[in-house]
């Protein structure tokens, strides 16, 4: 995948239809996918764009917050209600609970990617994610996934859920930008979790901050007007 250029879809959440419209320019042969996270909530279609990410050739999935919440409302049926309160859907949770490898398959995924090209990619717009690293680690994107996929295995879901919820601070707060860039070796970081109302993917100083989600579900409450799906799914510049 590293000589393919690069496609990044921002947060999905259960909007199978314009997923699938969206994709349709950018055969799976022929560029690397990055699913930012949120595949699920909201549309109807949650757990069919888990599976259609996860089969798509080339492709990366990140976690996001959704995720988290689902498996741990899987986990744990007391969080049930909280999270169909965040838009959790139950017939989702019902297949999610019958198919066990797209269970282990979630809980295997990376909450961040970096590019060979400097570009990190994660969920949501915030540094939060270096409270799951040593601050020293010579390898921190590493150490993140590492610390992700404990998590994940220790019913650490609470954790994960404050780290991939953190408000997108990158956007107001260009000197904690630039420290997670230093820290991380990166040149810029993409991420989605907040919708930006604009009508491509929104850059923030001078393209050091990229949001994708242009609020491609048609089912999230906070997605009043419909956005061109342009804007949660683009080509990433080089």
């Amino acid at each position: 995948m590293a000589d393919l250029p690069v496609l990044v879809v921002g947060d999905v959440h259960g909007d199978f239809e314009r997923l699938f419209q969206a994709l349709k320019p950018y055969p799976a042969a022929e560029w690397h996918t990055v699913f930012l996270g949120d595949l699920v909530d909201y549309g109807m279609f949650g757990v069919g764009a888990l599976r259609y990410a996860r089969d798509r050739s080339n492709s990366t999935v990140l976690l996001g917050n959704h995720e988290v919440a689902m498996l741990w409302a899987l986990r744990d049926p007391v969080r049930i209600g909280w999270w169909m309160g965040l838009g959790g859907q139950h017939h989702d949770l019902d297949e999610l609970a019958g198919d066990a490898p797209l269970q282990s398959w979630m809980r295997e995924r990376s909450a961040v990617l970096r590019l060979a090209d400097g570009t990190l990619l994660q969920h949501c717009g915030s540094d939060s994610y270096a409270t799951l690293t040593e601050s020293d680690d010579p390898h921190p994107v590493d150490g993140i996934n590492r610390e992700v996929g404990r998590l994940l295995a220790q019913a650490g879901e609470s954790k994960l859920w404050d780290v991939l919820s953190g408000p997108n601070i990158f956007e107001t707060q260009p000197m904690r930008l630039e420290r997670w860039l230093e820290m991380t070796d990166c040149r810029r970081v993409v991420f989605g979790h907040k919708p930006h109302g604009a009508s491509a993917p929104r850059q923030y100083h001078g393209g050091r901050a990229i949001n994708f989600d242009g609020g491609l579900s048609r089912s999230h409450h906070k997605h009043r007007r419909t956005s061109p799906v342009g804007a949660t799914v683009a080509p990433l510049d080089r």
